[in-house]
């Protein structure tokens, strides 16, 4: 199976435009790494006025009734932390992007409760990085990461 693109199915444009293309998608992988990276370090070391692992352990034991809760709470943080940045890097790039899915996926059945707005405390966040990190799990590292510059076959 080939790893290139067909750009026959990109939208023509300008040819500023047709030179930038191949950095959408690094653009999207590199991003959706960099904003779970934070969540991860919120729930594993306390930063970014996160309760670190015992407050986040104990806020998914009691409150989410995950048990337990410390557990789950250090799970979730080295996907979102770790995964996140092997999305950055592009490295075990679908690996990284099967864990956030399905963490995403746990995420989502706290959330559905909720309805679907952000604002009430629904599903669209969570949803729309599930997806996104399915759609890199889908597409894996492309030539702009380290499985490729490394040939790993993921």
């Amino acid at each position: 199976m080939s790893s290139t693109i067909d750009s026959s199915t990109a939208t023509p444009g300008p040819a500023f435009i047709a030179r930038l293309a191949p950095l959408g998608y690094p653009l999207i992988r590199i991003t959706a790494g960099l904003m779970l990276m934070p969540h991860g370090a919120q729930k594993l070391f306390g930063w970014f006025g996160g309760y670190g692992l015992q407050g986040t352990g104990q806020f998914f034991g009691e409150t989410l009734g995950m048990q337990p809760g410390v557990l789950f709470a250090l799970l979730a943080g080295l996907v979102e932390f770790f995964g996140g940045l092997a999305l950055v890097l592009g490295l075990l790039t679908r690996p990284a992007a099967l864990a956030v899915t399905f963490m995403l996926g746990v995420a989502l059945t706290v959330h559905v409760a909720n309805g679907f707005f952000w604002t009430s405390g629904g599903v669209e966040y969570p949803l729309f990085w599930a997806l996104t990190a399915f759609g890199i799990f889908l597409r894996g590292g492309d030539r702009f990461s380290l499985d490729a510059r490394l040939r790993l076959p993921i």
